[in-house]
């Protein structure tokens, strides 16, 4: 009788990865260098939780994890692990329970950006802008993110004397910007309470407020409104009403730009990875969510993808991060180094691989009467 041989985890993750052009101990830079067997069971059990915590295990290493991800992704080799138990686990979570409600809005604050301005300070530009820049023209981050902010300003079309909504404004990078450069009043509203004290103390002087806030609580109207990197962290059980108070808010004839991280498919939850250690209670909208929240509040004007910029804003962070961290280590740790450079650079191959995209969408309360002029470059249309 020939006996049967069954297939080894390794063998499977291997045959796996060789779809993608990934070979386990190979030479090139993508490949994977794997030191700890125990790697090969953790991915087939977890997934990519798995493939995460195995890396801040040091249970294996690639030369440029930014090119492994994006041979992972491209290749669409997440498409073939079947859903493992953290995966379950966080998708029934996210269809049970709001874990964006309320009660639980603060916890990103206080996990992600309340870390320390210092951080944020090394790996940022100088407008601490944490949100994607355009390269189009641009020759560094510094210029990539003026030409973000400068754009977001002309998309709005603000102009001097008007009064503007910052949903999750950071550091104050953008309100700054407009009211130095646009003449507009502002109010930015965040839930970090870091990003507050320091917002505060570089807007001082300027006809600025900063407020420690959920979206939910505001009550005022705007002569426009926008949100950057911000609505990732409302999730869908919320969006109608985020989108509502939008509305509410916007004076007749105003403009809304939302601008966020996307999805190519519609997902209820975030990566079982991002949720545990970078974005608790996070997730990305895709298009069919955003239709389907907007069409009784707004009229779509303009909607412009730009997500291969992130590729490049995400390695200019981390060359900032990987420049500061011997003035980091001390506070963060060495495991801290690891995660974080997973973070950043595993974005950076989702991005190269389209796998995510970033969105600035454009909305009228109730459409402009001679048209909206898209604006897709610094000091021209």
């Amino acid at each position: 009788m020939r006996k049967a041989f069954k297939t080894s985890s390794k063998e499977v993750i291997a045959s796996l990865l060789d779809q993608a052009d990934i070979v386990i101990n190979g030479s090139r830079p993508w490949d994977i260098q794997v030191f700890d067997e125990r790697f090969y069971d953790h991915i087939l059990l977890f997934g990519s939780l798995g493939l995460g915590e195995s890396y801040l295990g040091g249970w294996w290493e690639s030369e440029s994890l930014d090119q492994f991800f994006y041979k992972l992704l491209r290749g669409r080799i997440d498409r073939n692990f079947k859903a493992c138990l953290p995966l379950v686990i966080i998708h029934l979570k996210s269809r049970i329970l709001n874990r964006q409600n309320l009660s639980r809005s603060g916890q990103v604050g206080v996990r992600h950006y309340d870390l320390g301005n210092e951080l944020f300070e090394h790996m940022l530009d100088t407008s601490m802008s944490y949100s994607c820049g355009y390269w189009q023209n641009a020759g560094n981050l510094e210029q990539a993110q003026q030409a973000k902010l400068d754009m977001i300003c002309r998309k709005l079309q603000l102009d001097r004397g008007m009064r503007l909504l910052d949903i999750g404004c950071g550091w104050g990078g953008l309100v700054e910007y407009a009211a130095r450069n646009y003449g507009v009043e502002a109010v930015g509203i965040t839930i970090s309470k870091e990003q507050v004290k320091l917002a505060r103390k570089r807007c001082g002087g300027l006809p600025i407020e900063i407020r420690q806030q959920d979206y939910r609580e505001v009550r005022e109207t705007f002569d426009a409104i926008v949100s950057v990197g911000m609505f990732e962290h409302v999730g869908y059980k919320n969006y109608q009403d985020f989108m509502e108070m939008v509305s509410r808010s916007l004076r007749k004839n105003g403009l809304f730009l939302l601008h966020t991280i996307a999805s190519n498919k519609t997902t209820y939850n975030c990566d079982p990875w991002f949720d545990k250690y970078i974005f608790p209670n996070g997730m990305l909208p895709s298009a069919r969510q955003l239709a389907e929240v907007t069409e009784n509040c707004f009229v779509l004007e303009d909607w412009h993808n730009f997500g291969t910029h992130y590729d490049k804003t995400l390695l200019a962070w981390y060359r900032n991060f990987e420049t500061g961290w011997p003035q980091l280590q001390d506070k963060y740790g060495g495991e801290f180094f690891r995660m974080w450079k997973y973070y950043l650079l595993s974005l950076a191959g989702g991005f190269r691989a389209r796998h995510i995209q970033l969105w600035q969408i454009v909305y009228s309360s109730c459409g402009l009467e001679k048209g909206y002029q898209s604006i897709r470059c610094l000091n021209c249309a």
